[in-house]
């Protein structure tokens, strides 16, 4: 390995070398923030150069470059293992610059020094060759021709703004400041040896020199691990022919999930979702996974792909595809899936149905999923997750449903049923019987309760009945309260003496809610008005409501029971299963969790602390708050922990300034009073109880719920690189 420093103009201008940008990089990212940071960089390096009593004029350190040499024929190409988003961002303010310029001689300078290369083997002569997904945008740029719209264009864009701006408030800055600026504007360049004794492995490299801009994603590293390592060309053909058209262009976005999802599957064991702060985490068990199963990158690569298709009709809603040819299954099976992953919103059973699929799917397994297991198999499953979510019930779901993976094979070979499964685990993961859901149904608030699944559970019981399609999902379709929010003297004489009782108790219940498609129209109207309009309705519910002579606390009473049956009969369990505990009594379940458990927020809201063991260290703590409170201290006071790194990191850590001193914290006091009980000391006390106040003294923010706290702790021990184990939460 050698390091040279050099500028970016020395870098970019060399005439005998091309620049390869090889497709383990990711495409270009930098957005708003990163551009305009290097802009005002440029501008700060300018008016060092304007200023006459400045002697030493400013430079400025761009971060690293990292070059792996190869040879073109006579010329050189560089391989850019690392700082592609450097390089192009200055490319595409040198884009800007000249086609800003008005002068020819000087367009043409910049054109042939910086953007294009008599010698270069790619098309036009262009000196940096750009990743696949940005190529024709960055050629089109350099040609002068109008790109697609895309990140690399609003880039551009953006420059030819900053410029322009520059230019207007300040013309006396010129072409040729630009340029010195860009002479000022250094890079440290490691030139790679390829001798194999030296050790000097590219990947490692590549994973670890991240400095400046966006963070690589879990698809960003995933790429780069598989394809670094390659030639340059053979990198091309398998990202070109392979990872970009079969796998990133798919699933665009999604990328990331589903190396975490296909890992979950693979393992059969929960994985973090992935998030800025575990990337390198989860990339180091994905590596893991990886060199242990496959004998080559090439064998992972062809194993992956193959579950790309079954993931897409996963997250996609409305899919498009023919899963089944047999268009009633077809259409079936859709809306299943969409039930679960679009309308529930479940995620955690991605992994184990993309299991399901690939048995069902792929005809190279000896062991099948039949068409009609799996769509049995899916049916439980909405059952499970809708009558779950009735008693608003998700705790635990993240991190053991991955588990059932295990048993996909015996589902197949009918050794085991997914009722047996779902109705064998510990309490909290319990599939609620049909006495909790009466129970529930009678007294909850359906409308506003269940606002994010209330029309999709709506929407099913009337297909269940009518045996008809209904598009519930359509906003003209909504949930019309018959007895109305607002009570005229009409309503009340039919509700009797007690009706502000029944309006209070009923209001909201699924006694009184049906779908429909005049809710603006009937909103407060008479009884008698409603089943004029309902009778039109398109919809069973109107029966149960027109064929009624008034609707009071008896109507409702009895709309009531009729729903709860709709619902057990839409939402069914097997005769045997109706009224049994459906969970596993011998199975402990833990009262001890870690912030860094999956679950950990689910796994805190609704209950309460008794204890904290950080380091082997018990802490009392019987709220949430007091929690976070004895976190923050002993890390305060502990000589292992820097303290400070979370207060000068707060905004990244919480997305706000959690811990503040009192100087700071009186100012906003007077501002707003409310704040008095939303701070309190590390000794849990308020300002106006806090002993020996001063200015210093510091004030953590404590509104919160159970799984803010534990979000702001497991952030903090990310950061901290905490072992998993060293902070333990003992609940009541």
């Amino acid at each position: 390995m050698k390091t040279e420093s050099h500028s970016i103009n020395d870098v970019l201008a060399k005439n005998a070398t091309s620049f390869f940008i090889p497709p383990f990089q990711r495409a270009y990212a930098w957005g708003r923030p990163e551009i305009e940071r290097f802009f005002n960089d440029i501008l700060r390096i300018i008016k060092s150069e304007l200023d006459l009593e400045q002697h030493d004029k400013l430079e400025h350190f761009f971060g690293t470059l990292v070059i792996k040499e190869e040879k073109s024929g006579f010329a050189n190409k560089s391989v850019v293992v690392d700082g592609q988003q450097r390089l192009t961002t200055t490319l595409l303010f040198l884009i800007a610059l000249r086609d800003l310029e008005t002068d020819e001689k000087k367009k043409e300078f910049i054109t042939n020094s910086y953007l294009t290369n008599i010698s270069s083997s790619f098309q036009d002569k262009i000196k940096l060759k750009q990743v696949t997904k940005d190529w024709e945008s960055y050629r089109a740029l350099v040609t002068k021709k109008q790109p697609d719209p895309g990140i690399i264009f609003n880039a551009y864009k953006l420059f030819l703004k900053l410029i322009g701006d520059v230019k207007r408030t300040n013309p006396e800055i010129q072409l040729e400041h630009y340029l010195i600026a860009i002479q000022r504007i250094n890079v440290a360049v490691i030139f790679l040896d390829e001798r194999p004794f030296k050790g000097e492995d590219p990947q490692i490299i590549f994973e670890t020199l991240n400095s400046l801009g966006k963070p690589l994603t879990l698809s960003d590293l995933v790429r780069n691990f598989v394809l670094l390592n390659m030639e340059s060309s053979k990198q091309s053909e398998i990202y070109e022919k392979v990872w970009h058209p079969k796998i990133e262009l798919i699933l665009n976005d999604d990328s990331s999930k589903y190396f975490r999802d296909y890992l979950q599957y693979k393992t059969r064991t929960s994985v973090k979702v992935v998030s800025d702060n575990n990337t390198k985490e989860i990339y180091q068990l994905f590596k893991d996974f990886v060199e242990e199963e496959f004998t080559t990158h090439n064998d992972f690569i062809n194993d992956i792909v193959r579950y790309v298709r079954w993931y897409k009709w996963i997250i996609t809603e409305v899919v498009t595809d023919s899963i089944y040819t047999d268009s009633t299954k077809d259409r079936e099976i859709k809306e299943l899936l969409r039930n679960i992953f679009h309308d529930i919103k479940a995620e955690a059973f991605k992994p184990f149905v993309l299991g399901l699929l690939e048995y069902n799917q792929d005809n190279s397994k000896t062991v099948h999923l039949s068409d009609d297991g799996l769509i049995s198999i899916l049916k439980t499953i909405r059952t499970y997750l809708t009558r779950r979510r009735i008693l608003g019930l998700t705790q635990g779901e993240n991190k053991n449903i991955v588990l059932l993976s295990k048993h996909i094979e015996d589902l197949a070979l009918g050794n085991v049923s997914i009722i047996d499964l779902l109705t064998n685990m510990i309490y909290s993961l319990r599939f609620p019987n049909d006495y909790e859901i009466k129970n529930a149904l009678l007294s909850m608030n359906f409308y506003e309760g269940l606002k994010k699944y209330s029309k999709f559970i709506l929407g099913k019981i009337e297909e269940h009945n009518t045996k008809v399609a209904v598009d519930f999902r359509n906003p003209m379709i909504t949930i019309e309260h018959i007895m109305p929010q607002k009570l005229n003297d009409e309503w009340k004489n039919d509700l009797g003496d007690n009706y502000m009782d029944v309006h209070k108790r009923y209001l909201h219940n699924i006694g009184n809610l049906i779908l429909t498609e005049f809710n603006s129209e009937i909103g407060n109207k008479s009884f008698v008005t409603k089943k004029e309009k309902l009778s039109t309705s398109s919809l069973n519910y109107r029966l149960d409501v027109i064929n009624r002579e008034i609707w009071n606390e008896a109507s409702i009473e009895d709309h009531q029971r009729n729903m709860i049956s709709w619902f057990l009969n839409t939402f069914p369990l097997p005769d045997e299963y109706k009224d049994k505990d459906n969970w596993y009594a011998r199975i402990n379940e833990s009262m001890r969790f870690s912030p860094l458990d999956i679950d950990a927020g689910n796994l805190a809201e609704g209950r309460k602390p008794s204890e904290m063991i950080i380091d082997g260290f018990s802490f009392k703590a019987t709220n949430w708050q007091a929690v976070l409170i004895n976190f923050l201290k002993y890390l305060k006071d502990s000589s292992d922990y820097d303290f400070d790194a979370i207060l000068d990191n707060q905004f990244e850590l919480f997305g706000r300034d959690v811990i503040v001193k009192w100087h700071i914290l009186k100012q906003r006091i007077e501002e707003n009073i409310d704040l008095t009980n939303r701070y309190k000391t590390f000794e849990e006390e308020t300002w106006e109880k806090a002993k020996n106040l001063t200015d210093s003294t510091f004030f953590i923010h404590i509104n919160i719920s159970a799984s803010t706290c534990m979000s702001r702790i497991s952030n903090i021990m990310n950061k901290f690189n905490m072992p998993e184990n060293s902070v333990e939460i003992v609940l009541k």
